[in-house]
């Protein structure tokens, strides 16, 4: 079965106040609502990776570029692996996407995005500089250092960090994130600022992990003039949001994957 073509209804995205009000600046956290994709991948997965039927997931993604006034090949999303790679990028990417975490670009009209289903999606732009970034924030991404590589690249562009706006989009939540002891450890070896974020879980040797509180940390801690969280818990939204945990603790198969990306110009 074909799935329809895009010019039917766009998906709306959550969108962030302090973003917004940039004027110039257009974004989007893609939730799973507004697209073509049926089962567990209802609706707007945009997960190449996905087990997903190809054409669904295509007219997905043309569906949130569309939404952002755009072509469905102006959006350039990495293959993401958990790394502090920030790619600064000028045309979309071609059928070799790189290896990243983070999309950099100052090209008006080019959107960059990341996808997640837990982690966190962070969204920055320096307005007056014309450039906007993307970055992929597990623990993994937010302790190795990320946002700091995002910021670092946007400055190789001609930002600077203290005229940043960063928003961090929907995100597993401490109460729903229980980790083990040696998790925790080894995210407080990397950076023992950390150590905060971790609250007694509800079984012996576990924790619950405030992963929202320590990218914001460390977005503050970096210098950023303005860093936001926009307070949606992907493991407590299923209706809107699309979860690796949620889907994990069920024993599904596969999960779908959501956008968050954003443009200038």
């Amino acid at each position: 079965m074909q799935p329809p073509a895009t010019p039917h209804a766009l998906p709306v995205p959550l969108r962030s106040a302090a973003l917004s009000s940039l004027g110039t600046v257009r974004h989007g956290f893609f939730g799973r609502g507004g697209g073509v994709s049926e089962g567990l991948y209802a609706s707007l997965n945009v997960g190449i990776g996905s087990d997903d039927c190809a054409e669904r997931v295509g007219e997905n993604r043309a569906r949130v570029a569309a939404a952002l006034g755009l072509p469905a090949d102006r959006l350039a999303t990495p293959i993401q692996v958990h790394s502090p790679t920030a790619v600064v990028v000028t045309e979309p990417f071609g059928a070799e996407r790189p290896r990243a975490d983070a999309v950099v670009t100052a090209t008006p009209g080019l959107a960059v995005g990341v996808l997640t289903a837990d982690c966190g999606p962070v969204l920055f732009a320096d307005r007056e500089a014309g450039v906007v970034g993307a970055a992929h924030a597990g623990w993994r991404g937010a302790t190795g250092g990320v946002l700091e590589a995002t910021l670092e690249a946007m400055e190789r562009c001609g930002a600077r960090r203290t005229r940043v706006t960063a928003v961090l989009g929907p995100t597993i939540t401490q109460p729903s994130y229980e980790v083990d002891a040696a998790m925790a450890e080894a995210i407080v070896s990397g950076d023992r600022e950390a150590a905060g974020f971790f609250a007694p879980g509800r079984s012996a040797g576990k924790r619950q992990f405030d992963l929202p509180g320590l990218i914001l940390m460390r977005l503050a801690r970096a210098g950023v003039a303005h860093a936001a969280f926009v307070g949606r818990c992907t493991y407590r939204g299923e209706r809107d949001w699309f979860s690796y945990r949620r889907t994990t603790h069920r024993g599904e198969p596969d999960y779908g994957r959501q956008i968050a990306a954003i443009v200038a110009g």
